[in-house]
């Protein structure tokens, strides 16, 4: 299937958001690091409630660690840089579905590294969506194409 990965996530909250988003849809989760808040934080527990005890989160210390642990694998970057519609993208299973930092985005090194840049079409004159918004609606279209959505049985198909 594929994975979600956050670039040095800003808010805790919204990491926590993608962490019940991935649970739910039974996806792992890679976190890059340095984040801006504590594990601890209490904006990821709130959020994220018993769901971050439900899903496989990785930390990795760095992005040349991120790099390393995913070799071989295809890297979705979301970016409003992007040209290309995620709507327009055929996902792949083993993609992983990259986010970048909600103050930030990504820098020059990472938006190189992105084997496809997506973005979310939107009215001319807005900035962005949320990040963990942005992350749940690229992440159902990706799941639609592979055949992901659990059934009422809960198994895959």
């Amino acid at each position: 299937m594929i994975e979600i990965a956050l670039y040095q996530p800003d808010i805790a909250a919204n990491a926590a958001a993608v962490i019940r988003l991935a649970a739910c849809f039974g996806l792992p989760v890679r976190i890059i690091e340095p984040a801006g808040f504590l594990w601890s934080d209490s904006g990821l527990r709130r959020t994220g409630m018993d769901y971050l005890e439900k899903v496989e989160v990785s930390r990795e210390s760095s992005w040349n660690a991120f790099l390393a642990a995913i070799a071989g694998r295809r890297r979705i970057l979301l970016s409003t840089k992007a040209a290309t519609s995620y709507l327009d993208f055929r996902f792949s299973a083993g993609d992983i579905l990259i986010m970048g930092r909600e103050s930030a985005g990504v820098p020059d090194t990472v938006h190189a590294a992105a084997d496809a840049r997506l973005l979310i079409p939107m009215r001319p004159g807005l900035r962005s969506l949320n990040v963990a918004m942005a992350c749940a609606i690229v992440t159902g279209e990706a799941l639609r194409q592979l055949g992901g959505f659990a059934t009422s049985s809960g198994e895959a198909g």
